[in-house]
């Protein structure tokens, strides 16, 4: 669905949640101008037990000067013409249920509601106000030209992520990144942010932790409170010099909200919180600093009455009791009994980044599956896999295995986000497409493979402080010319990109190459 499909009714009527947060405000707001824009008759509420309350929402909506209205729901007549819900969806708990002739859902929460029509749903994002500026920009609005619409939208970003810390979709930083604000009003609004009630919520959380002395982890559960002081008590725990890892969690209306934070290169936290919410929920980030969400009703049918403590303490015991750390350094891999595959040689595409002019010594890659830190040094190559991932690596790790062509790639055929190199120190975006050559693997590209038991973190040869994730089923994959240059092959992958060497080839091969 998009903006336009809309365009059709008039009028529109815009509904926040019962109780909106910033995320809620900003998002409205952003539909608000636009069908007003239109020439719509169209309006903003909200209703629910309680009118808005929090000082830094107050000050938002009378700063901005949002339209926001509330409603009382008793006797009130069905909304004529179109009735959009925005970061909820139309028929959920935590919404109003007002009659309407025509309803739509913009929405970035897991579907909660089915068969609602009319839909927008994106659960990857982490804030509505990232959903409706991405839908603002299909329909060419010009949102970099409104400080107001940006100041909103990015401070619902702002307040949904926790300060910006769990973003983990690249179009959430790229939304981010173009916004035109007003900083003084922002900084009013992050100021106004805690109440002494939170304080007091945040003390009290802090005294009441439970801690694995095994894995150094610390579990917190938090009274009802906003979710960025989830990231405060999170943030505070992780200075404990004996705490390497921490979970807070509360209750929000219709589930768990979570806050992760890590300190060590063994534990992401981006992937701990998807972990603790796989199949209940969502989370993501960054490495150190992630958070999630668990729908109520999800977890009741998987977990039924298992309480939400037990839970995230026996979870995140398993998380560490899941996984081997192995470093490529250090780790050898016996090669006994092994079977030995070619990678086949399909079409891929490289890049090598330290040939892009004004580059730097440092970038950010961005990715569909978020930023990572790019050191840029003489020889720095990045590989598209087969499954969309994009790998950082070296001359000598690269050139010796593929036969580089001089056609250009098409990598939007392959990942749904395009890729982009960003030098913050430049304010200078470069994009991948541009840049992008095909490769194929030659006949050097030969590996020993090991299937996995039990799930692991690889540091290989080329990152020592990222690791590749193998799960049970998947490959521990070493080079035939060289055992320690180890990596994970998936599950899949291993059928489809690579094919076994005959005993008849292998020994062909040693024939040609004896050294190796």
């Amino acid at each position: 669905m998009r903006l336009a499909d809309l365009e059709q009714y008039n009028p529109i009527t815009i509904q926040c949640h019962d109780n909106p947060d910033a995320d809620a405000l900003g998002s409205a707001y952003g539909l608000y101008c636009y069908f007003r824009d239109k020439g719509k008759q169209v309006r903003m509420i909200y209703s629910g037990f309680s009118r808005i309350q929090k000082a830094n929402l107050r000050m938002m909506c009378d700063k901005l000067k949002l339209p926001i209205e509330y409603v009382e729901w008793e006797g009130h007549p069905p909304f004529p013409g179109l009735l959009i819900t925005v970061d909820c969806q139309y028929g959920a708990g935590n919404v109003t249920r007002f009659e309407a002739e025509r309803v739509a859902v913009i929405d970035h929460h897991r579907i909660e509601i089915e068969n609602t029509g009319m839909s927008r749903i994106q659960s990857d994002l982490g804030s509505c106000c990232t959903l409706v500026w991405t839908m603002l920009q299909e329909e060419g609005y010009p949102v970099e030209g409104d400080v107001v619409l940006g100041t909103a939208l990015y401070y619902g970003l702002y307040t949904d992520t926790n300060q910006l810390s769990e973003m983990h979709n690249p179009r959430d930083m790229d939304m981010w990144e173009t916004l035109n604000t007003n900083k003084r009003l922002l900084t009013m609004f992050r100021n106004s942010n805690l109440s002494l009630q939170e304080l007091m919520i945040a003390g009290i959380a802090m005294i009441r932790y439970s801690y694995n002395e095994e894995y150094r982890f610390a579990v917190i559960h938090s009274q009802p409170c906003d979710p960025n002081i989830l990231g405060l008590i999170s943030d505070f725990l992780l200075q404990v010099d004996e705490i390497d890892v921490c979970l807070v969690y509360n209750e929000v209306g219709d589930g768990y909200k979570i806050s992760v934070r890590s300190c060590i290169r063994e534990v992401n936290a981006n992937e701990l919180a998807a972990y603790l919410t796989e199949g209940i929920g969502s989370g993501g980030g960054h490495a150190e600093k992630a958070g999630g969400y668990i729908s109520q009703r999800l977890y009741g049918e998987k977990y039924n009455s298992l309480h939400a403590d037990a839970y995230f303490n026996s979870r995140m015991n398993e998380y560490f009791a899941e996984f081997l750390v192995i470093d490529a350094r250090t780790y050898e891999m016996d090669l006994t009994g092994l079977k030995r595959y070619r990678k086949r040689p399909d079409l891929m595409g490289y890049v090598r980044v330290d040939a892009i002019e004004g580059i730097g010594k440092s970038a950010i890659l961005r990715t569909q599956d978020g930023d990572v830190t790019l050191s840029v040094a003489e020889g720095t190559y990045l590989v598209l896999e087969d499954d969309g991932d994009i790998i950082q690596t070296s001359r000598s790790q690269f050139e010796p295995y593929y036969d580089l062509l001089e056609e250009k790639f098409d990598w939007k055929a392959v990942t749904s986000y395009e890729p982009t190199i960003k030098n913050h120190a430049k304010n200078i975006t470069f994009h991948i497409q541009d840049y992008a050559r095909s490769c194929r693997p030659n006949a050097n590209l030969q590996v020993y493979v090991k299937e996995l038991e039990k799930g692991v973190k690889l540091f290989p040869l080329w990152d020592e402080d990222g690791y590749m994730l193998g799960l049970p089923g998947d490959y521990l994959a070493a080079y035939c010319d060289n055992p320690q240059n180890i990596f994970i092959i998936r599950h899949k992958q291993l059928g489809e990109n690579y094919e076994e060497l005959c005993t008849a080839e292998i020994d062909r091969l040693q024939e040609e190459s004896p050294a190796k």
